[in-house]
């Protein structure tokens, strides 16, 4: 008997479509933009025993390619019956996320265009198919012309030969705006020619390396530690259950710690819900280039099949991902997420100078990774956990910059100059986390914790004391927040309900790079769409159809179904089952460095136990066997 978090497999995608088809709704002009599993309300899942009866439920949300209408539809796999179907109002609502297939039917539609081929020529380029369409979300801009039209806005970069690197090669000043189903362009804008950069940086092809690298060989002779049943992961003293869809890609469901004879629940769900991508360039082509990269390109879909040796080292379990293709058929992306241990440096050490004893640990952690493709960049999603209880999340970004022309002999304010003629605009990448928090039980609150000066005085006479200022984040309203560095801000997650050996409540503290949030003005149609970005610290009562920060459809979406609009509700957060959202990511300012393809650049957050254990959970770590006889023990 499945459990109701296990991941849909192939013979039920399929099953899915069969039963679609036979209800007359799934029909010849049908694309299945999603499909996935509708996870049952945590009441039901934590209620649940195992044995007992799982009614499988998939969602699926279909767009007829004929006349744009949208439905969403649930399916009941153990009755064999849709049990819900309703019509999506696309203005209202936004649009399906980009299809597969539409990135080819864009390059069609403007390779036979003869304003966009006459925009062409006018640039020197008389071979269409060199060039090459970078199908972009359209946003929502309130644009004339533009209501309930499924859009892509397109830019262009020239393609010299079969294994050229386009993006080195911008066709800068002309955007289309492709209407996807009639297939036209919708409208053009020609801004007028740029010079387009014709120097090769094919960094793909091989060519000369360095021959100073000496092996690096990672062995686990015995086999790893952590075992797999069933997707659920035991590691140490952690266990959690692995999760993939198609929008956020991995999911880690139920993460708990044994802690002697119980295994303590921390965190419900784990996922990043949404990640958007603002460009700060206010051109006439570029003004509206902001990407949804989970919400509007399904950021699951786009994930690569790892290799051994090449995106991951050492002892590694792989884990297939089971997605589905446009027609809904399933679609099987293979290796998707890799799990292995790593050494992660010190654990514990002490040389104690009293009793003549030295003692050292080493750190482990457990990796459970995918990486991700969405267009010209590489995101690659790393969750750890850590030996003493704390879970941190890092995101790489890699790939190759968002190109333009470079005005010559011009301080161009929105972008750098990366190569000869080549420019980069300005951007950020904000990622959504969104922490379905259970600490320790379902009743939790959240704390703002700050350093405290305290000025001299009576209590003070030196001026040396500083102290901490703790504020409870009482109801929703309270708890849109934006970390401080300077005051060392963090958040403590902790259950009133449970106590420690001193009597307090138990939590885990979560710590913020603090980073800038969104740049763009608060007026901005990317800061209504994605009001997420506008504060690192969302905190939400759960709510079982609030999954996603920038509302459930966020392509062509205008911002009225996101996070800010939830929390108007102002519900009571102390003592509840709570939802954290953190917001967190990088401002890239592109550097010479980063090109032809750029460097990984990291960011994330940490979630640390706080009061959590009533001692280090790690004491009992077995010393390392050392290199030399008594120095770790």
């Amino acid at each position: 008997m499945a459990h109701p978090l296990s991941r849909l497999t192939e013979d039920e995608v399929a099953r899915n479509r069969e039963l679609l088809a036979g209800a007359g709704i799934a029909t010849e002009s049908t694309r299945f933009a999603l499909v996935s599993l509708l996870e049952p309300a945590k009441a039901a899942v934590l209620a649940w025993q195992p044995g007992g009866p799982v009614d499988r439920r998939v969602r699926s949300l279909l767009l007829d390619r004929r006349t744009g209408a949208v439905r969403e539809v649930v399916v009941s796999l153990t009755s064999g019956e849709v049990v819900a179907d309703r019509a999506v109002d696309v203005v209202s609502e936004g649009q399906p996320p980009i299809l597969h297939e539409e990135f080819d039917l864009v390059e069609e539609i403007l390779w036979k265009d003869e304003a966009w081929n006459a925009a062409m020529r006018r640039r020197g380029i008389d071979e269409p198919r060199s060039v090459r369409i970078s199908a972009l979300s359209a946003g929502c801009f309130d644009i004339p012309g533009e209501t309930g039209l499924r859009l892509v806005r397109c830019l262009a970069f020239l393609q010299l030969n079969k294994d050229d690197n386009l993006w080195a090669h911008p066709i800068d000043g002309v955007v289309a705006y492709v209407d996807l189903i009639a297939g036209r362009v919708h409208d053009l804008v020609d801004d007028g020619p740029a010079d387009i950069p014709r120097t090769a940086y094919d960094y793909h092809l091989d060519g000369p390396a360095r021959d100073t690298q000496k092996p690096i060989v990672i062995t686990q002779p015995e086999g790893p530690s952590f075992t797999v049943d069933d997707d659920v992961v035991t590691w140490e003293k952690w266990q959690f259950r692995i999760g993939f869809n198609a929008v956020e890609g991995l999911t880690l469901h139920q993460i708990g710690f044994q802690d002697g004879e119980r295994l303590r629940p921390v965190v419900y769900r784990a996922s990043v819900a949404e990640m958007v991508v603002p460009y700060g360039d206010p051109s006439p082509v570029r003004f509206w280039q902001n990407y949804f990269d989970a919400g509007e390109y399904s950021l699951g879909k786009e994930a690569n099949s790892l290799t051994l040796g090449c995106d991951c080292l050492g002892e590694i379990r792989y884990f297939d991902a089971v997605l589905h293709d446009d027609d809904g058929r399933p679609h099987t992306i293979a290796n998707a997420i890799c799990m292995h241990e790593e050494d992660a440096g010190v654990l514990w050490k002490h040389t104690d100078h009293y009793n003549g004893s030295v003692s050292t640990r080493r750190q482990r952690r457990l990796v459970v990774s995918f990486f991700v493709t969405v267009g010209n960049y590489d995101y690659g999603f790393y969750w750890h956990l850590y030996l003493d209880g704390t879970i941190e999340l890092e995101c790489k970004a890699t790939g190759i910059v968002f190109t333009s022309a470079f005005p010559a002999d011009e301080d161009y304010p929105w972008a750098a100059e990366i190569a000869p003629g080549i420019g980069a605009p300005f951007h950020q990448h904000l990622f959504s986390a969104r922490l379905d928090m259970m600490v320790d039980g379902l009743s939790n609150a959240v704390d703002e914790i700050d350093a405290q000066r305290v000025p001299i005085g009576p209590g003070n006479p030196y001026g040396n004391a500083f102290t901490r200022k703790i504020t409870r984040l009482a109801k929703e309203s309270e708890a849109a927040r934006l970390a401080d560095g300077t005051l060392g801000r963090t958040w403590r997650i902790s259950n009133p309900e449970s106590r420690n050996a001193l009597g307090e409540p138990v939590g885990y503290t979560l710590h913020p790079e603090g980073q800038p949030p969104l740049l763009a003005d608060g007026a901005s149609s990317i800061a209504r769409r994605a009001a997420f970005t506008r504060k690192h610290l969302w905190v939400t009562a759960y709510a079982e159809d609030e999954r996603f920060p920038a509302g459930e459809y966020v392509n062509q979406n205008d911002g009225k179904t996101g996070i800010d609009t939830w929390i108007r509700a102002d519900r009571d957060l102390d003592g509840a089952d709570l939802v954290v959202w953190h917001t967190f990511g990088l401002t890239h300012y592109p550097r010479t460095e980063d090109w032809p393809i750029m460097p990984v650049d990291r960011t994330g957050f940490t979630l640390k136990p706080s009061g959590f254990f009533d001692a280090n959970p790690a004491l009992d770590t077995p010393a390392p066997k050392p290199q030399h006889p008594g120095c770790c023990h």
